[in-house]
């Protein structure tokens, strides 16, 4: 892995394209709207959607996540979940951009023990906006070999490494509710 290219792409608002637990991702600056627009342009995802951030830790999401609305009570599921393969839907701040949020008012945010991912968020000292690596309604990737034949040059930085050997993406709950939106229980 070559965390100075990794550096170089996402400082120049490229999209990268980096193992995850489970399925290749693809990551951008979640502050860099350009970079964003990119992604979902390559995805052909719908920004209304919104997306997925992955971080190192949580101080890393604070940023985006109106901490002072997650009850007391959802802190210990919330919490002792990560890290791990759980995304949860946290309230955003109201300055959080559209971009990420889409039509929602929360923000999925995961805290990953995916070195790869670690290593990345600590590099770039943020989150990461994080994807599975696929143009939308198709199966994620799940290598290198399969991300260079679905996105071939557009992609700038095509981070290697493992994945983490979780068999389906993360699964997404609702802070506030506990609702089940995405996996398995």
């Amino acid at each position: 892995m070559n965390l100075q290219d990794a550096q170089s792409a996402f400082n120049a608002g490229d999209v990268l394209c980096y193992p995850t637990e489970a399925v290749y991702g693809l990551g951008c600056d979640p502050d860099n709207e350009a970079a964003v627009m990119q992604l979902l342009n390559l995805k052909q995802r719908d920004v209304t959607k919104g997306l997925i951030l992955v971080a190192d830790n949580y101080g890393q999401c604070l940023p985006y996540v109106d901490d002072a609305k997650i009850p007391m009570d959802k802190r210990a599921d919330i919490f002792s979940s990560w890290p791990g393969p759980i995304t949860w839907l946290l309230p955003a701040k109201v300055d959080t951009p559209k971009w990420l949020t889409g039509n929602h008012d929360t923000i999925a945010i995961r805290i990953s023990a995916h070195p790869v991912v670690n290593a990345l968020c600590q590099t770039f000292a943020k989150p990461l906006v994080s994807t599975s690596a696929n143009i939308t309604g198709a199966e994620p990737v799940i290598s290198i070999a399969q991300a260079k034949a679905t996105f071939h040059d557009q992609i700038a930085c095509y981070v290697m490494g493992e994945l983490g050997g979780s068999a389906n993406p993360s699964q997404i709950k609702h802070a506030l509710s506990g609702a089940l939106i995405r996996g398995n229980q």
